[in-house]
């Protein structure tokens, strides 16, 4: 039986909060069950969150499902 390394982070600004965990899988990242580029609009936000995952060459190998309540 094959085990699944995965990483979860919590992120918290003022009564917002962010739940992210890092995946083994194709790449694909959702926020919400959404997918990231209708989650987010800006091209200047949506760099600044793949640019770490390129840098480290893991863009295509990891999954991101991402849980954000605003405040």
């Amino acid at each position: 039986m094959a085990t699944l390394t995965q990483y979860y982070a919590t992120g918290r600004r003022k009564e917002a909060t962010a739940r992210v965990y890092l995946r083994p899988g194709q790449g694909k990242i959702t926020v919400n069950k959404r997918d990231f580029d209708h989650y987010f609009v800006r091209e200047s936000s949506k760099l600044i969150i793949r640019q770490p995952l390129e840098l480290t060459n893991t863009a295509t190998d990891s999954s991101i499902p991402a849980t954000v309540r605003p405040s």
